[in-house]
């Protein structure tokens, strides 16, 4: 699938352009056989509809945004820190907060999809440059 730009701010003539928006008019990125999401940025955060296949692997990885991940369909395990010695099962109804920096792993217990927001936003998602998705992941 060819790559489609998030819809971002810097589209508008303004940033005080406010916009409405529906999911199903936005366009859906397969980042593995496992995989898709569909993203919205402003200025400062994003937020991403993800959907996992049932035994899709996140590998562990890190980054610099601060991370909130809304469970709306499914269930997600983590697991956190260095070692993943912290695990938590984040199901429907749930919220998992990620801090800046902390490494996580997920895999997807069931089909899943969640809502996820990141301040700031996610460059390495814009620009493809998330190669962690790709690493030793189920295709």
């Amino acid at each position: 699938m060819p790559h489609l730009p998030a819809l971002t701010l810097a589209d508008m003539s303004s940033p005080t352009t406010v916009r409405h928006l529906r999911w199903t008019d936005l366009p859906k990125e397969s980042v593995t056989a496992q995989l898709s999401r569909r993203l919205v940025t402003g200025d400062r955060m994003m937020l991403a509809q993800v959907y996992l296949n049932k035994g899709c692997i996140v590998p562990k990885h890190s980054h610099e945004n601060e991370q909130i991940t809304w469970i709306l369909e499914g269930a997600l395990k983590f697991w956190i820190g260095e070692d993943g010695a912290e695990e938590v099962i984040v199901r429907a109804g749930e919220v998992l907060h990620i801090p800046s920096n902390v490494p996580h792993k997920a895999e997807a217990l069931e089909d899943t999809l969640d809502i996820d927001v990141f301040s700031p936003i996610r460059q390495d998602w814009l620009d493809h440059t998330d190669g962690y998705f790709h690493a030793n992941v189920k295709k």
